[in-house]
């Protein structure tokens, strides 16, 4: 069917619309429900009963986040329901027979990597595991693969232009795998895809949207193009990815929970969103021609982080899509797509700390955009609160804590404020109640993970993590580390929400960027969390027992913050882990043959060289000549006298005479790169480039 003929979604009422509203109500009767009697519970917890402006604070604060919580609940509770049931009937693979998906034929479609600064060998070496599973799927021919540039430094994209030319030779991929590099990086990762479909956008009809590290298999991307041909009103399918190649204890701690859990999240999620669903940003398929039309990102015009360029692009396309009359569905029960979690808690902070800014600008965009949907609204909301909650929670704690100490330091106030009439208000306490709110509270945050392993009882799936004594233990190991990780996680995305709504940068220390984190680094970035901890219980211990033990859970793992950051970084204990089918996932007991190619791929021993990409480009001929190649005349952009005298440095001392930008102004410019190589091969043997040769020749001998 030609997309001239599509109609959209809006063109007629669908019945899952009704049956989407309906859970959607149903959802909110329970969340808010429950939270009124949550809120009951404290009023009569709290020894002025909301008699005092505190007190009111502290109820509000709770209402917010007791909500928050219950969300979650209920989303996993209604995927543990639909899944004991089979599944969905209303969603899209439930709609087709695979009988009926294998007769659809397939439509052109480009698979599209945007990158930025990644590691070569590893981000290559995944999508070179895609095409080989296409290629064996024999539908190679209705796909084309693009990865799409916005390295800065020299060394990596020159890496990345080589390590493209020998992956297109090896896979004898010529015409069918394009590399391009920007000139010019705007608007971030979007900037980069919009760029693309500019320019080639109306050859294909779909695009398979990828990550740097992740990995779809053939079986899934013929799937989604197939249910596409069938769901003309679609414009964006989701995969739910699951989380791989886990080495250190926290990355194996993220894959198992992702795997473990996300099942019933997802579906439940899937269940409730329906048509209306979000738009992760990869491992996901669109419809090209609507997404060209109505997807485009203008520049915010908010005050400080709500204006200039959207920095997370995904929620927002699948809004537009939505407010064009296309639908977006997530569909859980489309496998083998998968992803890759930082190996450390620095580095998962390093990608919340950007992601925070990014979900934030949402509430400007969920405030001001007309014509988005409910739906689409609710989910930038609940973008935008999986970072506030955090200050929330810390906001929460502060108010608790002045209660306590007011109750304890303080005279009784018979009168406090807002409180009128002749007689006094005598203040209570139910400590009997308040263990009530807290157990209720604690069934919320840990009963799904309870319902996940009764879903894997019932569903026979066990095996795949190791057994059911096993599983049981690395649940418990993960819900262990997790209150560990929690108070961590609420300072830190706190700090990363004030200093989005400042637009200042608040930094505590620097962030880890290496595979495991070093005492010392450890101590640098969480030592405020530390003394906050220990400030704190010291405080908590000097006002009233109890509230000292009250006080426990969060701070305890904040004085612990240290051991824990180290410790989670380990590739060791992962292993150790591992070898004991602790925490293991069923992708590591039978492993598919795509992720056994991408093992394999990054496995296979890079040459070791002294040289560095910007002295191969300069000194091999074939190198030469494939950068020369996809440069052009620079010296049109560039004032011919600034790139003779730079080729000169060049030429005199070496790379790293020059500044980054004017290194990639002569290295883009196919005169100054055919000047660098005739005259490097005839410089002097003292010299710079006459000791690299002397390096190549040896390199090339053995």
């Amino acid at each position: 069917m030609s997309d001239l003929c599509e109609a959209p979604a809006a063109a007629g009422f669908t019945r899952w619309r009704l049956v989407a509203a309906f859970r959607r109500a149903l959802l909110i009767v329970f969340v808010f429900g429950q939270t009124l009697v949550a809120c009951y519970y404290l009023l009569w917890v709290l020894p002025y009963h909301g008699g005092t402006w505190l007190e009111l604070a502290i109820l509000g604060l709770f209402a917010v986040l007791y909500a928050w919580i219950a969300v979650g609940f209920w989303v996993a509770a209604f995927g543990f329901l639909f899944r004991l049931m089979g599944g969905d009937r209303y969603s899209l693979l439930r709609r087709h027979r695979d009988r009926d998906l294998q007769s659809v034929p397939l439509a052109r479609t480009a698979i599209v990597m945007p990158v930025y600064h990644e590691p070569v060998h590893w981000t290559f070496s995944g999508l070179k595991a895609v095409y080989r599973d296409l290629e064996r799927s024999g539908h190679l021919e209705h796909f084309e693969f693009f990865i799409l540039s916005d390295s800065r430094e020299p060394d990596t994209w020159l890496a990345e232009q080589a390590a493209w030319h020998e992956l297109v030779r090896e896979l004898g991929a010529e015409g069918r795998l394009f590399y391009r590099r920007r000139p010019v990086n705007l608007n971030y990762k979007s900037g980069n895809v919009a760029d693309l479909l500019r320019r080639w956008g109306r050859r294909y009809k779909y695009m398979v949207v990828l990550d740097a590290d992740s990995l779809i298999s053939a079986r899934t991307l013929v799937k989604m193009v197939r249910l596409m041909e069938l769901e003309p009103r679609v414009g964006i399918l989701q995969t739910n990815p699951n989380i791989i190649n886990g080495q250190s204890l926290f990355a194996r701690l993220q894959q198992f929970a992702n795997r473990f859990y996300s099942p019933l999240f997802a579906t439940g999620l899937a269940a409730i969103q329906m048509g209306d669903a979000a738009f992760w940003g990869h491992n996901a398929i669109l419809r090209v021609r609507p997404f060209m039309r109505h997807c485009g990102l203008r520049k915010l015009r908010g005050p400080g982080i709500f204006g200039g360029p959207i920095m997370s692009h995904d929620f927002v396309e699948a809004a537009y899509m939505g407010r064009a009359g296309y639908e977006v569905w997530l569909e859980p029960g489309l496998g083998e797509s998968f992803e890759e979690s930082p190996p450390t808690l620095s580095d998962e902070l390093v990608r919340d700390n950007r992601w925070a800014k990014g979900n934030l600008q949402h509430l400007w965009i969920m405030l001001t955009a007309p014509g988005l949907r409910f739906a689409h609204r609710m989910a930038f909301l609940n973008g935008v609160m999986a970072y506030v909650a955090s200050p929330l929670w810390l906001l929460f704690l502060i108010c608790t804590t002045i209660e306590a100490a007011r109750m304890t330091l303080a005279p009784i106030d018979y009168f406090p404020d807002g409180h009128q009439g002749l007689f006094p208000l005598w203040p209570e306490w139910r400590p009997e109640w308040a263990l009530a709110l807290a157990l209720s509270t604690v069934v919320l945050l840990f009963l799904p993970k309870i319902l996940a392993l009764v879903d894997a009882i019932f569903h026979r799936l066990v095996k795949g993590f190791g057994g059911l004594g096993r599983l049981t233990v690395s649940v418990l190991i993960e819900i262990a580390v997790s209150v560990l990780l929690a108070p961590l996680r609420m300072l830190a995305h706190s700090r990363f929400v004030l200093a989005a709504l400042f637009n200042v940068s608040l930094k505590w220390a620097g962030q880890n960027r290496t595979e495991e984190t070093t005492w010392s680094e450890a101590l640098r970035t969480q030592l405020p969390g530390m003394m906050i901890g220990i400030g704190w219980s010291a405080f908590a211990w000097s006002l009233d027992r109890l509230f000292f033990l009250w006080s426990l859970p969060v701070a305890l793992p904040l004085v612990l913050a240290v051991p824990t950051s180290v410790l989670l970084s380990r590739v060791s204990i992962g292993r150790s882990l591992k070898a004991r089918h602790l925490l293991v996932i069923p992708e590591e007991q039978a492993p598919l043959a795509i992720l056994e190619d991408a093992r394999a791929a990054r496995a296979q021993p890079q040459p070791c060289t002294g040289l560095r990409p910007v002295d191969r480009a300069v000194l091999i001929p074939d190198l030469n000549r494939l950068h020369w190649s996809l440069a052009r005349d620079h010296r049109k952009a560039v004032r011919e006298d600034n790139l003779k005298a730079a080729v000169t440095r060049c030429l005199k001392s070496g790379p790293d005479t020059l500044s980054a930008s004017e290194l990639s102004q002569v290295l883009q410019d196919q005169s100054s790169l055919a000047e660098l190589h005739r005259k490097a091969w005839c410089a002097p043997p003292s010299g710079y480039w006459g000791r690299r040769i002397q390096r190549l020749t040896r390199e090339n001998d053995s």
